[in-house]
C-alpha cells in the first residue's frame, strides 16, 4: 500500500513562490515515478510535472516549464513541486500521484493519489 501526503499549499500574490512537499510511505516508495497535478475549479486535472524514481528524467506540461520544477529525496521520501513566478491561472487543487511505470503525463496512467493541497495566487 502506498500512501501519498502532500503539504505546503497556501495563499500568495502573483509573483511569488510556493514549496509543495509530498511524503510517500508504503513499500518500495523510491521504486515509483512521481508527479504533480492539478484541478481547477470546473476543469480536468492536468499533469504539472513528473520525475522517474532516481531523478535522471523529469517530464513537464508547457505551463510549468521555467518556472516550475520537481524534484525528490528518495532518503527522505519526498517529492517537491518548487513553484516560482505564480500566476493567478495557477490556482488550484494540487495532488501527489505515484506509478510504478511511466507511461505520460495524465491522470489515467497514475495509480496512487494524495488529498490534495490547495494553491490560490491572487492578482
Amino acid at each position: 500500500q502506498v500512501q501519498l501526503d502532500e503539504s505546503g499549499g497556501g495563499s500568495v500574490q502573483a509573483g511569488e513562490s510556493l514549496r509543495l512537499s509530498c511524503v510517500v510511505s508504503g513499500y518500495l516508495g523510491s521504486s515509483l515515478w512521481m508527479a504533480w497535478f492539478r484541478q481547477a475549479p470546473g476543469k480536468e486535472r492536468e499533469g504539472v510535472a513528473a520525475i522517474s524514481p532516481n531523478s535522471s528524467s523529469t517530464d513537464y506540461v508547457d505551463s510549468a516549464k521555467g518556472r516550475f520544477t520537481i524534484s525528490r529525496d528518495n532518503s527522505k521520501n519526498t517529492v517537491y513541486l518548487q513553484m516560482n513566478s505564480l500566476k493567478p491561472e495557477d490556482t488550484a487543487m494540487y495532488y501527489c500521484a505515484a506509478t510504478w511505470a511511466y507511461i505520460a503525463l495524465r491522470s489515467n496512467y497514475f495509480r496512487f493519489w494524495g488529498q490534495g493541497t490547495l494553491v490560490t495566487v491572487s492578482s
